[in-house]
């Protein structure tokens, strides 16, 4: 081979070696953006999570509340039925 081909060649080996430098760092990169996508996602199911969490116990307590209040109008309705009764 002549110095015009080993030329040739080094370019063609030097544009190559470019060309797959720079799809490694395209391709790290994008791995890089969606590893951290992945992670806020996972941070904002957490964060869901927690609210959902406190959405429960406030219902459980709002639950409770109403089963007290009933079992109160239950009691006061029994309480008149009684007097009413007596009453007749």
């Amino acid at each position: 081979m002549n110095d015009s081909g080993w030329t040739d060649l080094a370019g063609a080996i030097g544009a190559g070696g470019v060309f797959l430098f720079l799809i490694v760092v395209v391709w790290q990169v994008a791995a890089t953006w969606r590893a951290r996508m992945l992670a806020a996602r996972e941070e904002q199911y957490k964060q869901l999570a927690v609210k959902y969490a406190q959405l429960l116990e406030d219902n459980v307590e709002l639950h409770r509340r109403t089963l007290d209040e009933l079992t109160q109008a239950r009691g006061s309705i029994a309480s008149m039925e009684k007097m009413m009764r007596e009453i007749e």
